[in-house]
């Protein structure tokens, strides 16, 4: 028998249900301990795991290899990624690009033509997700899987929060436990979540790909660019999601500067072939 990443199954996993609601609780009490110092704090840490971690980490870099960094911050840019609890560089890479494989077609882990409240996170919690068989994911990501550090950190990605989180109490008290573990990871995780929800199913096509993708600038603001999700399915390998000028993308902005300071390299950008587009993109 085959086992497949994301088995055909509806039985509730309350392993991962239980954890999900676990952080999902204890974002509550950080309501209560509001102060600009821990705010400030925590959106840097929301910026350094979802901005660097997520969005140009995991998905542009790993996933799709869109620019090229020195390893060694491309390693980091992984352990970032791991600080938003959505699983290692290797799970998260061989989803994403099974998403593109299959996307909004069966096979797709996260379709909302499979209803939207799975595509957010019903294909988390529901079935026998593969998080940690890293052996398995790797299949479906082969370069990370080449390299001991991504072989690693994919097992062991829950290390890095846990030494975030002794930092944070340590130096911050509850207050900053609070906000910056619970309640950015809470946060950062809905924002992700709504790439696969929201913008498959709300906003505008700007091209005809053979998906639902759309372009969703609610999703955007929160994500880092990420919610011009249709830009990206017509041009995946882009490492600029934000085609036009009035289309916010701070990963591409701060991509920019990564490229003009040579450390970032082989930037792929999408060559529009509509003349339009390309005046509205310079």
């Amino acid at each position: 028998m085959q086992v497949t990443p994301f088995p055909d199954s509806k039985r509730f996993n309350w392993q991962t249900a239980s954890f999900m609601a676990f952080f999902h609780l204890g974002a509550i009490p950080a309501l209560f301990m509001f102060s600009w110092r821990v705010f400030f704090a925590t959106v840097f840490l929301y910026w350094v795991s979802t901005g660097l971690g997520i969005s140009l980490g995991y998905h542009r870099l790993h996933t799709h290899r869109s620019y090229k960094i020195p390893l060694w911050l491309e390693h980091a840019f992984a352990v970032f990624g791991t600080l938003n609890m959505e699983g290692g560089p290797i799970f998260w890479v061989a989803t994403h690009r099974l998403h593109h494989q299959k996307s909004d077609q069966p096979g797709d882990p996260h379709s909302p033509r499979d209803g939207a409240w799975w595509a957010h996170c019903g294909w988390i919690i529901t079935g026998d997700v593969k998080h940690n068989n890293t052996r398995l994911m790797a299949k479906y990501a082969p370069d990370l899987g080449r390299d001991p550090f991504y072989l690693w950190l994919n097992t062991y990605h829950w290390v890095p929060i846990v030494v975030l989180a002794v930092i944070l109490y340590a130096i911050g008290g509850a207050p900053l436990f609070f906000w910056g573990v619970f309640l950015r990871v809470t946060f950062g995780l809905h924002a992700t979540w709504l790439v696969n929800s929201a913008a498959h199913m709300w906003g505008g096509r700007r091209f005809e790909t053979r998906d639902d993708s759309r372009n969703n600038w609610m999703v955007a603001l929160i994500s880092f660019g990420e919610g011009w999700h249709n830009n990206h399915h017509a041009y995946p390998t882009s490492a600029r999601h934000g085609l036009a000028w009035y289309e916010f993308d701070p990963s591409w902005l701060l991509l920019r500067v990564l490229r003009a300071a040579g450390i970032a390299k082989n930037v792929r950008v999408a060559q529009l072939s509509n003349p339009l587009l390309e005046r509205e993109a310079a």
